[in-house]
């Protein structure tokens, strides 16, 4: 990409050589075409690499609209009164002044280069946001041909695990419950996972499904709180929350000592839902235990579906672990 860059502005930089060379001659003209492009670029980077990202892209319309006008004044002028000193000290036989014209022409020709990085910006956010559409279609099929794959006649299944569910709940309560919630996970899995968004009611129930099978799995019985704020008709894309969850009872849980305690809250605030989850330090995890790829995909994830728009982060202290998670609602 830096040696694209460098061709780029190569060419522009020749360009603007030989088309003054015949009025200015080499050395006025390489230093003209030198400042141009110094200039030139200070636009263009400060456009497509500060102020669009930072201002326009998350809808600060004014303040991009005035720092465009500091950045323009900047370029124009700086370029005009630069040009100006270099030609009066090292050209010219007399001192010379930049007219009022002059002033309004530095600063056309810098506008327009404004102009043209802005349209180039917009072009590049709209291919950005095409090849991410064109991934999110194919991950979706992929993992649509994976489910497929792994399917082996899942109502026929479905109806083994209600029968056993009938049989167990004569016998162990207990044992249905865990059948039936198992189901209701296999069930998510199948119907739920390859639509491209759920009901967050339906992850949140997901969620619950599989803290009661790992409360019944891990002894002695986990401390697990579930603070919720949310309007549960929201729809979100599934299984963006259950990776921070799968992840403390995969590398945090301490089956020594017993001692776990987990926090998980859920809330909407300006449009955005937010995801923490907190559990103590696992003191006995194995160091060699290699981290899996779980937060890496949903980061990646997160990118295709909402590009730049959301925060995810981790911590810890001597105490806990802390994922949060923070992504714009529809």
């Amino acid at each position: 990409m830096i040696w694209l860059h460098s061709l780029v502005w190569a060419l522009i930089f020749i360009i603007s050589f030989f088309s003054m060379l015949p009025a200015d001659g080499v050395e006025r003209s390489a230093m003209s075409a030198c400042i141009s492009c110094i200039f030139y670029a200070f636009i263009i980077y400060g456009n497509i690499s500060i102020l669009y990202p930072r201002l326009y892209e998350k809808k600060k319309y004014v303040q991009y609209f005035l720092g465009a006008i500091v950045l323009l004044l900047i370029g124009g002028l700086g370029r005009g009164y630069l040009s100006m000193y270099i030609r009066n000290t090292s050209f010219a036989s007399a001192p010379h002044w930049l007219e009022v014209q002059a002033h309004f022409t530095f600063l056309l020709s810098i506008t327009t280069v404004f102009i043209l990085s802005f349209i180039f910006r917009l072009a590049m956010a709209y291919f950005t946001v095409k090849r991410q559409s064109e991934e999110i279609l194919l991950q979706r099929s992929e993992t649509e041909l994976r489910l497929l794959k792994a399917q082996v006649q899942p109502h026929f299944l479905f109806n083994t695990l209600n029968t056993m569910y009938y049989e167990a709940y004569m016998e162990s309560p207990r044992t249905a419950l865990l059948i039936e919630r198992l189901s209701d996970i296999m069930r998510y899995f199948v119907d739920q996972s390859t639509k491209e968004s759920v009901l967050l009611a339906t992850e949140i129930n997901f969620i619950n499904n599989y803290i009661a099978l790992e409360r019944i799995r891990i002894k002695p019985e986990p401390e697990i709180i579930f603070h919720r704020s949310v309007d549960e008709d929201r729809k979100i894309p599934p299984m963006l929350l259950m990776t921070f969850v799968e992840n403390i009872f995969k590398h945090g849980i301490d089956k020594i000592t017993g001692n776990n305690k987990i926090d998980l809250l859920l809330c909407e605030k300006d449009g955005y839902l937010f995801f923490q989850t907190k559990n103590l330090i696992n003191r006995y995890a194995d160091s060699r235990q290699r981290e899996g790829l779980g937060l890496t995909n949903l980061r990646q994830r997160l990118t295709i579906l909402y590009g730049k728009d959301f925060e995810m982060h981790t911590e810890k202290d001597d105490q806990y672990f802390i994922a949060s998670l923070k992504f714009p609602l529809t």
